[in-house]
């Protein structure tokens, strides 16, 4: 009897193994690189950056899809707004106020080739959350920090979104 539960968790266990290698085999790619971050049509040349948080978009998808010298490589323009608000606290003895800051990019893809195609433009959004404790100095630090997490958020979902697009 034993024989018998051992030979078929083993049957059992070599079934789940053929199935997830057969579903792993599958046509998934992968969007963090491989053949999909080598299309041309990925190869963009970058604007130049006008503050800290476009800098911070421009490096991070430069750093996902190369970036490109050829005058013929379609331009990406990104322009990056933030704004903070205070989230709404109930009254307490803590002098602690939780502080949301929006990062609002836009993304303009123009192709430089000499073809009528029109622009394509991606807007996305992305939040940090951070705390102001009423000290000067690492309140304007705590907020620099948020803002650039939120503004690497936007990055990632500009190229996501750019890789749905040129999929289409």
């Amino acid at each position: 009897m034993s024989w018998s539960e051992a030979l078929r968790r083993s049957v059992m266990a070599g079934l789940f193994l053929a199935v997830g290698t057969s579903l792993g085999a599958c046509s998934f790619s992968p969007v963090y690189g491989g053949a999909v971050a080598d299309q041309p049509s990925l190869q963009l040349a970058y604007a130049k950056p006008n503050s800290r948080l476009e800098q911070i978009v421009y490096q991070e998808l430069s750093l996902r899809f190369g970036s490109s010298s050829s005058p013929a490589a379609p331009l990406a323009t990104v322009s990056v707004g933030a704004s903070g608000a205070d989230m709404v606290v109930t009254t307490t003895t803590n002098p602690a106020k939780p502080v949301s800051i929006a990062v609002t990019a836009t993304l303009t893809i123009t192709a430089r080739d000499g073809s009528d195609t029109e622009p394509k433009v991606i807007v996305r959004t992305a939040t940090a959350e951070y705390t102001r404790a009423g000290q000067v100095l690492a309140d304007a630090a705590a907020a620099t920090e948020a803002s650039e997490r939120a503004a690497r958020s936007v990055a990632e979902s500009l190229r996501l979104a750019l890789l749905a697009a040129l999929n289409r």
